[in-house]
């Protein structure tokens, strides 16, 4: 056994205690970044160490301060886990080591490539026709949408950003729900748009069509972007497409869909109508790593102007080998990037169209069970209409609130991170892991029970 195969040996073998271990380890960490430094050693050695030890100590230093993110009991942020086939696919993709900018680079990249993207397509009911880019997560996807919507509106208006820049052409009007994802603002940024105009949402933060086709038809009219959304973060909630669609189109928008988790209820027939006029739209952003469950990192940009978003991305050096059918490196902004479609071709093979749809259904059917649960809490209400995988709850008023999460952080049984909504302190519950179960849900309402007892 040489020095490599004895590392990737040692690193097999702590994985797979770490998984297995994920069933009955507390959820949270618990070590600080404090100990973990000391754990690992601030002095850089001054001469070798063997592989295997150097992946020894990693991991054995750093598994007390590891979160449970691949747990089926954690259920803060929007984490999904790792399915399987995604998980192994994934090392191959380290092992493998492409570069995967360019199709005659590698082929194989590629060609993964160009069929989960197809897949992916397929699936979301979106045009087939479309361009789309694997880039690190949504926030940059939506950035790579956004860059392509800028550009397109801007040549409408008879300006090129891509030759001439932003400096002293048309201002882009940027129109969005109040009640959007932070991702949409960073994005704008990025792209060098500023801070958008909000309009405003209904109780479940869905934007108002009536209030967007006000504010669209104020002032004079300018190169214009509308970014809606699949899924509130909060709420779950979907915008209302077809009229919001059609208030943009009067104006001559271009319409972005945000649903990073939301769009993968297409793939599902009783969940897709949430997502009716959606394919509509002219781009859409999503992360795999969500609902689909491959691991980070891992976002989708899909442009329905294939050509737009070519336009936008697409760079070529002297050094660089161009394909006439398009590469890589013509949907997304890095040049340097890991082989993000492995893991999503395995995924969705792995899956089929039937797995992802059961997969969709099975986490909308946890969330409604743990709004069931809570709502029958002494103190508990249950704030948005559960309709997809978020569940937002409150207690009595915003003291009791934060005692039961940080009762619940303390428990260790389960990961259910704080926000705030509608004015309010809330328990957040989002479900994308594809392992959690019936007994982890049960586990994880008898800790919320246990925590508002105390609290």
């Amino acid at each position: 056994m040489d020095a490599r195969e004895r590392a990737l040996f040692q690193a097999y073998h702590h994985a797979l205690r770490w998984l297995a271990d994920l069933p009955d380890r507390p959820v949270p960490a618990r070590a600080t970044a404090e100990e973990i430094v000391r754990a690992l050693g601030t002095e850089l050695p001054g001469g070798p160490t063997p592989p295997h030890e150097v992946v020894d100590l990693l991991a054995t230093a750093c598994e007390p301060g590891l979160t449970g993110f691949p747990s089926g009991r954690f259920h803060g942020f929007v984490v999904g886990g790792t399915l399987p086939a995604a998980l192994a696919a994934d090392w191959l993709v380290s092992a493998w080591d492409q570069n995967c900018v360019m199709r005659a680079a590698s082929p194989a990249y590629a060609a993964a490539e160009d069929i989960a993207a197809a897949w992916l397509l397929d699936l979301l009911r979106l045009p087939a026709q479309s361009g789309a880019g694997f880039t690190t997560g949504a926030t940059m996807a939506n950035f790579t949408c956004l860059a392509a919507a800028r550009d397109a509106v801007l040549n409408r208006a008879g300006w090129s950003a891509v030759r001439d820049g932003l400096a002293g052409g048309p201002r882009v009007r940027v129109v969005v729900g109040e009640d959007r994802h932070i991702s949409v603002d960073l994005a704008l940024r990025y792209a060098g748009l500023g801070e958008p105009e909000p309009v405003p949402a209904d109780e479940q933060g869905r934007i108002r069509p009536e209030a967007l086709r006000q504010a669209l038809t104020a002032g004079a009219p300018a190169p214009t972007i509308v970014v809606l959304q699949a899924g509130n973060i909060h709420s779950g909630a979907f915008d209302p497409f077809p009229e919001a669609i059609d208030a943009a189109r009067e104006a001559d928008a271009w319409v972005h869909v945000d649903g990073a988790f939301g769009l993968w209820a297409a793939a599902s027939p009783r969940y897709a109508p949430l997502t009716a006029g959606c394919p509509d739209a002219d781009s859409w952003a999503t992360d795999a790593h969500k609902t689909l469950n491959v691991p980070y990192d891992c976002g989708l940009a899909m442009v329905r102007d294939a050509s737009a978003l070519r336009a936008a991305m697409g760079h070529q050096g002297a050094y660089l080998i161009h394909d006439t059918r398009g590469d890589p490196i013509d949907t997304v902004p890095e040049l340097s990037r890991r082989g993000r479609a492995f893991p999503v071709w395995a995924a969705l093979r792995a899956l089929g169209r039937s797995g992802v749809s059961d997969l969709v259904e099975r986490l909308c059917r946890h969330a409604a069970a743990f709004a069931d649960g809570i709502a029958a809490v002494d103190g508990a209400t249950v704030l948005n209409d559960v309709v997809f995988t978020q569940v937002c709850a409150a207690f009595d008023d915003d003291a009791r609130t934060d005692r039961v999460i940080h009762r619940l952080l303390d428990d260790g049984t389960t990961w259910i991170s704080g926000s705030t909504w509608r004015g309010r302190r809330v328990l957040r519950i989002s479900v994308s892991n594809w392992s959690t179960g019936d007994d982890d849900v049960a586990r994880t309402l008898d800790a919320v029970r246990r925590a508002a007892h105390a609290a």
